[in-house]
């Protein structure tokens, strides 16, 4: 009976750091696509969602409700912080390190494509990707946060630290602009 006691207190203590780890392992490649939709770079892409995750360890002992406002907030607070990043050395030093894409989304030459993944929902991604691009970077939020990630409006203003007006305004922006964009794709 003790040995079960002390399983169950070693089970009881660590769940909610498996919890954050199973919410982490949810959310990791809409958080990359996300990141590489707004930085438009694997790389750095790549290295804002996994500082984001790390980030995201100090609070494993939050309620699990509060992890997703908490995590995209993280996340988009590490994007701008790069872009800034990016702009200052943009016109201060150096240039950027030379992009091996040419500096564009290459949606459809990702090296590990899932085998799922058809020709025209490749060219779908990439249409969407592009039209995206072309975004200011609020609307690009609101839309990527309201649709692709289906927050709702309260959380979405939260992470984009803004009323919920402004939030559905910039949502409202997007979805004209994109529809103009892709139409003549449809």
């Amino acid at each position: 009976m003790p040995a079960a006691a002390s399983v169950e207190a070693e089970t009881a203590g660590p769940a909610p750091a498996l919890s954050l780890d199973a919410f982490l392992a949810g959310v990791e490649v809409r958080a990359f696509r996300f990141a590489e939709i707004g930085l438009r770079q694997r790389d750095d892409a790549l290295d804002a969602v996994q500082d984001a995750m790390m980030k995201m360890l100090a609070y494993a002992d939050r309620p699990a409700a509060e992890w997703t406002p908490l995590f995209w907030s993280i996340l988009r607070s590490r994007i701008v912080d790069i872009q800034r990043r990016r702009s200052m050395r943009l016109r201060w030093f150096a240039p950027p390190p030379d992009d091996d894409r040419g500096g564009t989304m290459d949606w459809a030459n990702d090296p590990a494509p899932g085998p799922g993944r058809t020709h025209e929902g490749k060219e779908a991604y990439r249409q969407l990707a592009d039209a995206l691009d072309l975004l200011p970077r609020r609307q690009r939020e609101a839309f990527s946060l309201r649709i692709l990630e289906e927050l709702d409006v309260a959380t979405t203003a939260r992470v984009m630290g803004c009323s919920e007006g402004t939030v559905k305004t910039h949502l409202s922006r997007a979805r004209d602009a994109l529809q103009r964009h892709l139409e003549p794709w449809q």
